[in-house]
């Protein structure tokens, strides 16, 4: 049985293929934005080898992948992924929900109309992505890890992301690859069936669909019960990263993806809860750690060498020696730093 100590995130390496292989297969089809396609993995591996080793200043077009790895196993048990610009060769689009009066004083009658309207406000925004672990992992503290620790990544690195970070999730799609909503909507447009059009758009853009769509707003009353139902409403495949990203204060209100129906949730970076409760531990001779611990995420403050772990530590440590074994564990050279974060209550209530 692996402890939380066993488990290590990092940036994807070429020795990976054969595991994304793995994960990718093992994915849901069409809704995922890890392409079960071995030669689209092995590109997007290149991407974020580029995107993590560049001393280029960032475009807004690098894809960072990251890998969780149960080191207690030797194996690789799922992935996460980062778009540093949603939409960066085009534009982004959602369906942002809004709510129109309408009303009649000669009836004395008021109503209060859900609408779709096509956007492309989260254009620009980084994007949350590929997070798949595999099942026998999905109950501890290891998702916590997998997804939170991006974060840090962007804290770290803010001058090449987004301050305005979005995740798309995956709605409602039976298992014959049908959803209510882009039967209702989207295929009405676009003469094609769900897993098609989301394969094509490649997890980043969909304009070329959107182009084709009704640049009206649509009345969510005049869709068919079936899709006013799926809308907002999530596969069970995305509850897990979902919740997470929930806990860390994303809002889920405002957009909904434009081929499912799925919520999409948005957040300013400086206001979710592992970046705000974030803080720097220096390596310092002599430190001592005393006290109760409490489960922290724990990143390297590098880009190329990034690796995090989870850690018992005492809230208040400010410093941690050179010989601690969580200097070790993410293999930190004498003189650097780390940024820990502790995670969520929540989350450690479902892991007792």
């Amino acid at each position: 049985m692996s402890s939380p100590e066993d488990f290590l995130l990092r940036s994807v390496a070429p020795g990976d293929l054969a595991a994304l292989e793995r994960l990718a297969a093992a994915s849901v089809d069409g809704i995922s934005s890890l392409p079960n396609d071995r030669e689209k993995l092995r590109a997007r591996i290149e991407q974020s080898l580029q995107a993590f080793g560049s001393e280029d200043a960032a475009s807004g077009e690098e894809t960072y992948l990251f890998v969780l790895e149960d080191v207690r196993a030797g194996r690789v048990i799922g992935c996460s992924g980062i778009a540093a610009s949603a939409g960066f060769h085009d534009r982004f689009y959602s369906y942002r929900n809004e709510f129109v009066v309408h009303a009649s004083r000669a009836l004395r009658v008021s109503q209060r109309m859900h609408t779709l309207h096509l956007c492309h406000d989260l254009t620009g925004c980084t994007l949350l992505t590929s997070f798949y672990i595999e099942p026998a992992y999905e109950q501890g503290l290891a998702p916590q890890l997998l997804s939170r620790a991006r974060l840090l990544f962007i804290r770290q690195h803010a001058e090449r992301f987004s301050e305005r970070i979005a995740a798309e999730h995956p709605g409602l799609v039976d298992a014959q690859g049908q959803s209510p909503f882009w039967d209702a909507v989207g295929r009405r447009f676009f003469n094609m069936d769900y897993p098609q059009a989301e394969a094509l758009t490649g997890g980043r853009s969909k304009a070329f669909i959107a182009d084709l769509m009704p640049h009206s707003p649509i009345h969510v009353t005049l869709l068919p019960e079936s899709a006013q139902f799926a809308l907002g409403q999530l596969h069970p495949v995305g509850e897990l990263p979902f919740s997470i990203l929930l806990d860390e204060g994303f809002d889920a209100d405002s957009y909904v993806d434009i081929f499912d129906g799925g919520p999409t949730v948005e957040a300013s970076l400086a206001l979710l809860r592992s970046v705000r409760q974030a803080r720097e531990l220096q390596l310092r001779a002599g430190s001592v750690v005393l006290g109760p611990g409490q489960w922290h995420v724990a990143a390297r403050r590098d880009r190329a060498g990034f690796r995090a772990v989870l850690a018992a530590l005492p809230t208040v440590v400010q410093a941690l020696p050179p010989d601690h074994e969580l200097v070790q564990r993410l293999g930190l050279d004498e003189g650097g730093r780390l940024t820990v974060t502790p995670v969520a209550a929540a989350a450690l209530e479902d892991l007792a």
